[in-house]
């Protein structure tokens, strides 16, 4: 399918750069007018994941998937699950192993690759009997879920998912997790770490011979985080390894129903690895869309309620029903 290079979306004037559409919409925005239902969904392996919903009693569901150290109660989920909510949907966002206020029972917790969790939900809200449309959404991390999950299931995915929306992906992992090592990414890789730090801790204390804090104030990057805890707790052999395996982008050729990944060309977390360009003009189901701005799970628009996020993901959703 065709790049989408002259993308519809306009930043508001006022949001000068890159950084500032990605920090503004994070540390300001709220929304507070949505009302979950939460819903624990146990897995086999003795965890969990916590489900927040909003029902219309519809027969179409939008599923949500958040990103790293991000949970349902992001303004871009609860904004994503409100628009579709009030457009008649139902919608779903669902948390990943100890996002949604609680550690998870286990030594291992959340990744990029971790699409067995994401097929867990999908499995659990078909199960109900009540969906005959999905739209898969993803932002950031979540986007990565949603490619990785598409493309290893190919000739698996349920019938009933019609599409998938991802925004900011780092399809890339390890160039990503590099660009952010960078000295004016800094404030990004620090504080994803203070918050990553918590639950190192809590999970320290609940699993000592499982987990350390040993060394984790010396931890400087992505690959030293995740040398030293992704991948021993995951089954990695070390980052190059996690990395390589848990990417969405080898998975992304072999997706069989539309996808649309929209990745801003100023975002500060994506080098241009992250942006599949090749992919998207051989593949008849990939549509790559590459907004001048928008930041990182920005897309901020002027005296709107909503965000363009959210505006793009509908769109693209009720067109893949026609």
């Amino acid at each position: 399918m065709p790049v989408i290079s002259t993308s519809r979306y306009r930043h508001p004037a006022w949001m000068f750069n890159g950084h500032v559409e990605t920090i503004i919409p994070s540390a300001l925005r709220k929304i507070t007018d949505v009302t979950y239902q939460r819903e624990r969904l146990e897995l086999p392996d003795g965890d969990f994941l916590d489900l927040d919903w909003i029902k219309n009693g519809a027969s179409s569901l939008m599923i949500v998937s958040h990103g790293l150290e991000g949970s349902s109660e992001r303004h871009y989920s609860k904004g994503m699950a409100r628009y579709f909510y009030q457009r008649g949907w139902d919608a779903l966002a669902w948390n990943c192993r100890g996002c949604s206020g609680e550690i998870n029972r286990l030594p291992r917790f959340y990744h990029h690759g971790a699409t067995e969790d994401l097929k867990a939900v999908i499995d659990h809200a078909l199960s109900s009997g009540c969906y005959k449309t999905i739209v898969l959404v993803g932002v950031s991390m979540g986007g990565s879920l949603a490619l990785k999950y598409l493309g290893e299931n190919s000739h698996h995915v349920p019938a009933a998912i019609s599409a998938g929306v991802t925004f900011s992906v780092p399809c890339h992992l390890g160039s990503s997790a590099r660009e952010l090592d960078k000295p004016s990414k800094r404030f990004y890789l620090n504080r994803f770490l203070k918050k990553l730090g918590k639950k190192i801790r809590a999970k320290a204390a609940r699993y000592p011979g499982s987990v350390s804090t040993e060394g984790f104030e010396k931890i400087r990057s992505f690959e030293e985080f995740d040398n030293c805890y992704t991948a021993p707790l995951h089954g990695f052999s070390n980052a190059a390894d996690f990395y390589q395996k848990a990417a969405s982008l080898p998975h992304i050729p072999h997706i069989a129903v539309p996808v649309l990944i929209v990745n801003a060309l100023n975002d500060p977390f994506l080098p241009e690895e992250c942006y599949p360009y090749d992919i998207a003009r051989s593949h008849e189901c990939v549509y790559l869309e590459t907004p001048e701005r928008g930041g990182h799970t920005g897309f901020s628009l002027q005296g709107r309620a909503e965000n363009w996020m959210e505006v793009r993901a509908w769109e693209f959703g009720v067109e893949q029903m026609r």
